[in-house]
């Protein structure tokens, strides 16, 4: 679709959460309503702005005319290390100190409409874990996309934490000390003495799921990070209902059970829309000047896709726990011997900062007994190494980003989930999508140079590149022309292209409306026309007409 010209223009303000797996998708996303004639300003804090500078260069986050960078401060103490910030801090952080910079940035915004060819901000599209950003939406009258980055499925698992709550599942119950002993520890054995082996039958999408299989921060007591992040997340998912529309990197026949299960839990219209890096790439010109645009934290090794290129087809296991994952030096040791061992070609990702809070050193006598089969590197351009024909497994921490990746290129993983959702993209990967197999938190070298041989050459491994070929076929019909997640995105921008028929204050005579006005049950609901906005259920519909539009 051909661009609109200047004040004229949809204006789309995106925010990501600042951390790696939430940047690169909602980068995507942006490019890809800027192929659809938005103006598009990124909001990146100031910290990772700074990252983002040294991985890839000064001039990197220059922009364009109609796609420009800004930022906001994080309300965190500076720092200059190339590492994810701890994540509760972060999330504590933001939901308090960014509401005021970020309202100042959409006043300048809409106060340069006036005297520029910026056009107004129109909507926000923000990481759902910012919500913050759902109360400057209000104040300035516009329309806000919330984009969950996780799965579909580990959406549904933190949308269920206060059902949980009040089945007294959770949250896990302290030892209560006697009168006597006030300073008795936590009782931390319901961890390990089987209690997370419940399995829960009343999830919809989730049929008899683990507690274990659920987002990790269940697995709270007392006051630890995880309690934190617990509340955190209920919060988030019930503002989530304050929203326009709901996008999920997703297609509907990979998570059709769960997407369904969503789509009647929230009021919101639920979009799939993924994989995006499948969209994108089926949408934008190979002269793009978006092309260059990055979001990767770290500095990518380009020598490693040079090594692909001279490896056989599907003859090299790809390692990389993501951007956030920490280990003990033990575990990647046994990692190391494991990979060894199993005497596979290997590119294995490795960051400075994996080991926690010690430099990541591997066994002295690794890297002679691999050098002529395995190459490191601290970063790498991951999706066009799982897109190598060299690649055929990938062994990883089950985050959303690899996950959708590695299934769009029909590439079987083995999974070691570190933490959040991380868990039940493991669960759904080797059960129902039949692409996986787990290693033990508890890893050992004997597991992993077992599961490597299986994953590159046993019956099961074959069976995984199976299925991992279906799912990519599928992937592709759901992002190419007239699938799912591309019918979805036609919906989510003619709906979004022009604010005003979702605005209350520029169209105080309409509500805004819903596109899954007749689902479930054939209700409506709509949102109030006076702040504080919320969805409301305005009943029954059967035929008679309302003053609802219906798109």
């Amino acid at each position: 679709m051909g661009s609109i010209g200047g004040v004229n223009k949809p204006h789309a303000v995106c925010v990501p959460y600042p951390a790696q797996g939430h940047v690169n998708p909602m980068l995507k996303l942006a490019k890809l309503l800027h192929l659809r004639g938005f103006h598009i300003t990124f909001v990146n804090t100031e910290c990772n702005h700074n990252r983002l500078l040294r991985s890839r260069g000064p001039n990197s986050l220059d922009g364009l005319p109609d796609f420009r960078f800004e930022t906001i401060p994080d309300g965190l103490p500076p720092s200059g290390a190339d590492s994810t910030q701890d994540i509760p801090s972060l999330c504590d952080s933001t939901s308090k100190n960014c509401l005021v910079p970020f309202s100042n940035l959409i006043s300048k915004l809409n106060h340069a409409s006036s005297s520029s060819d910026v056009p107004p901000v129109t909507c926000i599209v923000s990481d759902a874990c910012m919500s913050f950003t759902l109360d400057a939406a209000e104040e300035f009258g516009v329309p806000e996309v919330l984009f969950w980055t996780p799965s579909a499925c580990g959406v549904l698992g933190y949308s269920y934490y206060k059902h949980l709550v009040e089945r007294d599942l959770v949250p896990l119950k302290e030892k209560n000390p006697e009168p006597k002993f006030p300073n008795t520890t936590t009782d931390t054995s319901c961890l390990t003495n089987g209690y997370l082996e419940t399995t829960i039958d009343w999830i919809p999408g989730m049929n008899n799921i683990r507690l274990k299989d659920l987002p990790t921060f269940i697995r709270t007591i007392g006051n630890d990070p995880n309690h934190f992040m617990f509340n955190f997340l209920i919060r988030e998912t019930d503002r989530t209902n304050r929203a326009s529309a709901i996008v999920i990197n997703t297609f509907h026949a990979l998570e059709r059970a769960v997407v369904d299960s969503l789509s009647s839990t929230f009021i919101p219209p639920l979009y799939t829309i993924g994989p995006l890096h499948l969209m994108l790439n089926n949408q934008i010109s190979a002269d793009d000047k978006l092309k260059s645009v990055g979001s990767n934290l770290w500095k990518e090794d380009p020598e490693c896709l040079d090594w692909l290129n001279s490896q056989q087809l599907n003859s090299v296991v790809y390692v990389n726990f993501g951007s956030i994952t920490i280990m003990t030096a033990q575990q990647l040791t046994e990692f190391a011997w494991g990979l060894a061992k199993s005497e596979k070609n290997f590119l294995w990702i490795i960051r400075p900062d994996i080991v926690s809070g010690d430099t990541a050193i591997l066994p002295p006598e690794f890297v002679p007994e691999t050098k002529d089969r395995g190459v490191l590197a601290s970063w790498c351009p991951q999706e066009q190494v799982l897109n190598h024909p060299a690649i055929g497994g990938f062994l990883t921490h089950s985050g959303w980003n690899s996950t959708i990746e590695s299934v769009s290129n029909g590439v079987p993983i083995i999974c070691w989930p570190f933490f959040a959702e991380q868990h039940t993209n493991c669960w759904y990967s080797c059960g129902e999508w039949g692409i996986g197999l787990e290693i033990d938190s508890d890893v050992k070298r004997e597991e992993v140079e077992k599961l490597v041989r299986e994953l590159m050459e046993g019956e099961k491994g074959k069976e995984m590149k199976k299925k991992a070929m279906e799912w990519k076929k599928a992937a592709e019909e759901a992002a190419g022309a007239g699938g799912s997640s591309s019918l979805n995105f036609d919906k989510l921008v003619r709906t979004h292209r022009c604010g005003s028929h979702l605005n209350p204050k520029s169209n105080p005579k309409r509500n805004r409306t819903c596109n899954r006005a007749l689902y479930p049950h054939s209700h409506v609901y709509a949102l109030t026309i006076e702040p504080p906005w919320r969805w409301v259920d305005l009943g029954v519909v059967t035929g008679t007409k309302c003053d609802v539009e219906v798109i």
